[in-house]
């Protein structure tokens, strides 16, 4: 009955209704009615909390029940590969340097936007933590610290918690989406070089594991988006499930690590807004006449930092609202920390249905810019003629496909989020009336936040 129910809410997140339309990177805007879409997929989502609340309460942990693969040893290669990738980097870095100075024939930025936070943060979540081998830190430090004996030099506070890792995602953010050239080489190559050699002595100071644990956002963000992917390993054995399984193993964040995961979706959220009409006309920006970058720096750091407040203090309002509806002594800390990690879906599917379109484009020059690096007319990879195409824009069938991939990743990102709170609330509470009691508020948020999402992949933009 479950594995049915899991399937019908699938295919009906997937199953929106037509509206042949399409939006994209400045691309595309939706000009026809979508009040029938974001419909669908917001009764999609109220009736998944509506199923949650009949079914009995141990059905949502049931959902999220992992089955046995194989057995799998352990490969002891996490240092060579961690190398290999060191060594690309230093690579990259080399070419954002002396390269190409166009960002669409320069390896390092289609490397960095495209292939590692476009695609690499989607295979995480999909597949598992392959950052634990491609870390680019951890290979040089095992040799650097064998010859240290392993030995740190400061402690990181107890009471610093993950906030280093805040702080460090909001200055990538506002790098990200305020910065007049994110995707310049040259710029790109220093800052890059700059975040290495400062993670690096930062691991030597404190330890590679607490820095990484607390300080490296990326690799706390990645380790986070891994435990959604379906297959995992549990001691010797390789085993499957619906994404988000082994969050029902895992330890509640912090509280700054809670705040970290909601960062990671109001910030995606907010690369979304900055760029629509709405926004632009709130700025008093003009958006057929876009001015450029330069002319919004400040008003994009104010947005994003007041757009990632908001979203703490409404989901911190809602758990404390849960707590209150289910009357229980469970303290505001640990309940946010766990159901913060409810959040991750929502954020994953926000980041595929966000940047599909621009991935399908951009990979196609990260193809051209393999196969010659170096601009000079070479073609290592043999790909001949290759001729980068946006066609599958201007067929209505392939637009349809691409939007209803978009549409459907952010509504069944907020089924998956409605189904995980609940199984993590029940570790949180000793009855099932507090548990179901202490997500009503969540789950309203989770329908509000799925209108919220279907207008901004729908939201004309002109940034």
């Amino acid at each position: 009955m479950l594995q049915a129910f899991a399937t019908v809410l699938t295919f009906t997140a997937f199953g929106v209704k037509r509206a042949f339309a399409h939006t994209s990177e400045q691309a595309f805007v939706l000009i026809l009615p979508t009040d029938l879409y974001i419909a669908s997929g917001v009764s999609v989502v109220a009736l998944t909390v509506i199923a949650v609340a009949v079914l009995p309460n141990d059905a949502a942990r049931s959902i999220f029940s992992s089955a046995r693969l194989a057995l799998l040893p352990r490969f002891e290669i996490e240092t060579v590969t961690s190398l290999a990738s060191f060594m690309f980097l230093g690579f990259l870095v080399y070419l954002g340097m002396t390269g190409p100075a166009n960002p669409t024939q320069n390896l390092l930025p289609l490397i960095v936007w495209t292939v590692w936070w476009m695609g690499f943060l989607t295979a995480q979540a999909l597949f598992g933590d392959l950052w634990r081998y491609l870390n680019p830190w951890t290979g040089i430090y095992r040799l650097f610290s064998s010859a240290l004996g392993g030995r740190k030099f400061l402690i990181l506070p107890a009471r610093a918690g993950s906030w280093p890792g805040v702080a460090i995602f909001l200055a990538f953010g506002c790098f990200m989406l305020a910065d007049i050239a994110p995707e310049d080489p040259s710029r790109l190559a220093m800052l890059v070089f700059s975040y290495w050699v400062f993670t690096f002595v930062s691991m030597i100071l404190f330890g590679a594991d607490e820095w990484l644990a607390r300080g490296e956002c990326f690799t706390i963000i990645l380790r986070r988006y891994a435990s959604l992917a379906f297959f995992g390993r549990v001691g010797g054995q390789l085993r499957v499930g619906v994404s988000g399984w082994r969050l029902l193993r895992a330890k509640p964040a912090s509280l700054s690590g809670g705040i970290l995961v909601l960062l990671i979706l109001g910030t995606g959220s907010f690369d979304g807004v900055n760029e629509t009409f709405w926004w632009l006309g709130k700025i008093g920006i003009n958006p057929l006449e876009f001015p450029g970058r330069s002319a919004v720096i400040l008003p994009t750091i104010i947005g994003l930092l007041v757009a990632n407040a908001l979203l703490v203090v409404v989901f911190a309002l809602v758990v404390w609202l849960g707590l209150a509806l289910a009357k229980t002594d469970v303290a505001f800390a640990e309940a946010f920390g766990l159901l913060a990690l409810a959040i991750l879906p929502i954020a994953l599917g926000y980041h595929i249905g966000h940047y599909l379109t621009a991935f399908l484009v951009q990979v196609q020059y990260t193809a051209i810019a393999l196969t010659d690096p170096f601009d000079t007319g070479a073609d290592y990879l043999g790909l001949g003629q290759f001729y980068v195409t946006t066609g599958f824009f201007n067929s209505r069938d392939t637009v349809e496909f691409i939007w209803l991939c978009q549409a459907g990743a952010v509504v069944l990102g907020h089924v998956l989020s409605v189904l995980l709170g609940h199984a993590l609330a029940t570790r949180l509470f000793p009855s099932a009336r507090q548990a179901l009691l202490s997500q009503l508020p969540l789950a309203l948020f989770m329908i509000v936040y799925t209108l919220f999402g279907l207008w901004l992949l729908a939201a004309p933009r002109g940034a």
